[in-house]
């Protein structure tokens, strides 16, 4: 299939023929479990291991993971094999469920819901190529560049964490660069090509998806505009525990503002 001239690719392509081939996402080695101690420099956490002490982690989130960071907490690491930390925070638990804060594998679990047909873009066509961190124009780059028969669909992912009496919300912090990608999403459809935004949840405490518009109103703006201009909004729902993250289902989101 021939691409379109002037775009560059930093990956390799996958092909996605069709639905019903699905597996989880397995963490690289056994996650060790620990108690969070406190969070600073925004990306590093001191973890109480019960044999090791107190060790310090790469924090792999930039939001400010309200609701879910606290103290006291019991947590999950990964023992790493390069980089300067020995450990990555992967999951925290908050009352009954287990959320996965690692914002790295919302990508790949986005291409897990999509080839397992959990989240169906409205005019998607099967079989679609895969392309990650790709760069439409100069000084952007979007998660995810499906080409199938009818040409380029464009999907920016989201990873998602804070819930709110039964609403997954986003962003949990200011996100200068989340509306960036929503007016890059807006000018891409405008021209004609297919785009969208997938939520990717990594708790299974919410029923639907919000724009938090009480956080981030210029987001919560950006996002109506976008939909508005026929940008997609999807999301699914990722069960985590210790051993694998699922994909389970597709959940509905609202985008319109409150009145």
């Amino acid at each position: 299939m021939q691409m379109a001239a002037g775009l560059s690719f930093l990956s390799a392509t996958l092909v996605c023929r069709g639905t019903g081939v699905h597996w989880p996402v397995w963490f690289e080695r056994p996650l060790v479990e620990g108690t969070l101690v406190r969070r600073y420099q925004r990306f590093l956490a001191q973890v109480e291991l019960e044999k090791a002490g107190t060790v310090v982690a790469h924090v792999p989130n930039s939001g400010r993971l309200t609701g879910v960071f606290s103290p006291g907490r019991q947590c999950w690491l990964l023992p790493t094999v390069s980089g300067r930390l020995s450990f990555r925070l992967e999951l925290v638990a908050v009352g009954s469920a287990v959320v996965g804060v690692n914002t790295w594998r919302a990508t790949r679990l986005a291409e897990e819901a999509l080839a397992a047909g959990i989240l169906d873009l409205p005019g998607l066509q099967r079989p679609f190529s895969v392309r990650r961190e790709v760069v439409p124009a100069p000084g952007s780059r979007l998660d995810l560049q499906l080409v199938d028969r009818e040409g380029v669909f464009w999907v920016e992912v989201k990873n998602v964490t804070l819930v709110v009496d039964g609403e997954a919300l986003f962003p949990d912090a200011v996100t200068a660069r989340g509306a960036k990608h929503l007016r890059l999403l807006a000018t891409r459809t405008a021209g004609g090509e297919r785009a969208a935004v997938v939520y990717v949840v990594q708790r299974t405490d919410s029923q639907k998806v919000r724009a938090a518009g009480e956080i981030d109103p210029e987001y919560a703006k950006r996002a109506w505009e976008a939909a508005q201009a026929g940008v997609v909004f999807n999301a699914v729902e990722v069960e985590a525990s210790p051993s694998r993250l699922v994909p389970l289902r597709p959940l509905p989101v609202a985008v319109k503002p409150r009145d």
